[in-house]
């Protein structure tokens, strides 16, 4: 009978110290989370506002960049970058750079440094800059900024209507803070220059503006999860997921260049009117319309066909990839994406094809993107 009740007095003794440790376990994780989970806009800013930086270039009136125009003698054009590393490597836009062998970094305090360009990826709109210390002293106190570099996000997690912070330098107004929504994921946005695509692309409606180019895009964590690159005027602008940053940066440091993926061919969503104009398709058909392709290429000695136009000028369609390595293809986004993703010069790949009515396999190997001379 004492036994019996020794036991039972002493299940609300356990009771207690269990409640006891999970209290304290929440505790400790809500303060962990108070941590890494900045409560407001302002404390995010002044956590992550000394690892973003002005830059300053001359560029040729041949290559216009972010905050200038073409026209006369070399001209200074403005954008912004972010603290990639404790070795010196800022981050910013291939088009802030443009052609500059080296560039002034401009530190939240004022104060100013010489960068040289070390890495840059037009075509991903990408470019890597390295800190050139004074006498080799990368320790003295004005340089201490580079300890404190940015933690890069999952732009994958990121789903539209979440919050994003953009900071940076518009119109070189210094460490300006906007904020938005991630208006939607999975964008393919013209690079400034060549005639490719960056994808995976994030839009937002956060206030972009000539000089915020190769800034930092938050989540609201604190870390970043895009560079900024561009925008149209209305509330629409652009950033480079974070998840291509941390692919593309390393190799620019390590080679100072980066090669993408090549098939070889231009192509088209199937909307409903290309799928009415190509003539006979199934109804529920999905998949890219080939349009044209260049001879020699990968695409070329798969012996995919390109539409083609005949004597009387009427266009007849040409393939429909509907498939890529067995991944469904149902916009040119999605062939984009993989390409970038998943694919290397010299790999093989292998397409799923509708012509003439009937599903068919051709393989290739990929090759390399033409550089920017």
């Amino acid at each position: 009978m004492n036994s019996n009740n020794k036991r039972l007095g002493s299940v609300p003794l356990l009771s207690i110290i269990v409640l006891t440790c999970i209290f304290f376990q929440q505790i400790d994780i809500a303060h962990g989370n108070a941590l890494n989970h900045p409560s407001s806009l302002n404390e995010l800013f002044k956590r992550v506002e000394g690892s973003v930086v002005q830059i300053t270039s001359k560029v040729s009136p041949t290559s216009p960049t972010d905050n200038q125009q073409p026209g006369g003698a070399n001209q200074t054009a403005l954008g912004s970058g972010f603290v990639y590393d404790r070795l010196g490597h800022i981050v910013t836009n291939s088009h802030v750079v443009a052609n500059a062998k080296s560039v002034d970094v401009t530190s939240i305090d004022g104060n100013r440094f010489t960068a040289n360009v070390i890495g840059r990826d037009p075509y991903g709109d990408l470019a890597v800059l390295k800190i050139v210390s004074p006498n080799g002293n990368i320790n003295q106190k004005s340089l201490q900024f580079v300890y404190d570099p940015l933690e890069l996000g999952n732009s994958s997690e990121l789903e539209v209507g979440d919050q994003v912070i953009a900071i940076g330098n518009p119109y070189g107004l210094d460490n300006t803070m906007t904020s938005g929504i991630v208006s939607q994921v999975g964008r393919a946005v013209q690079a400034p220059v060549g005639a490719y695509s960056i994808p995976d692309v994030l839009q937002t409606d956060a206030a972009l503006n000539p000089g915020n180019s190769g800034g930092p895009l938050f989540n609201n964590r604190g870390q970043v999860v895009g560079v900024t690159f561009g925008g149209i005027p209305g509330g629409i602008n652009f950033a480079i997921p974070s998840d291509i940053v941390k692919h593309i940066v390393p190799i620019l440091i390590s080679k100072g260049n980066y090669t993408h993926p090549y098939l070889g061919f231009k192509v088209a969503t199937l909307t409903s009117d290309l799928a009415s104009s190509e003539g006979n398709l199934p109804p529920n058909l999905r998949g890219v319309s080939v349009d044209s392709l260049v001879r020699g290429s990968s695409a070329d000695k798969a012996e995919i066909k390109a539409s083609t136009t005949d004597q009387y000028g009427k266009k007849h369609g040409g393939d429909i990839i509907t498939a890529i390595d067995g991944k469904n293809i149902t916009r040119t986004e999605d062939l984009i994406s993989y390409l970038e993703k998943t694919k290397s010069p010299g790999e093989p790949v292998t397409f799923t094809i509708y012509r003439n009515g009937h599903f068919i396999k051709l393989e290739t190997t990929v090759g390399s993107r033409p550089a920017i001379t």
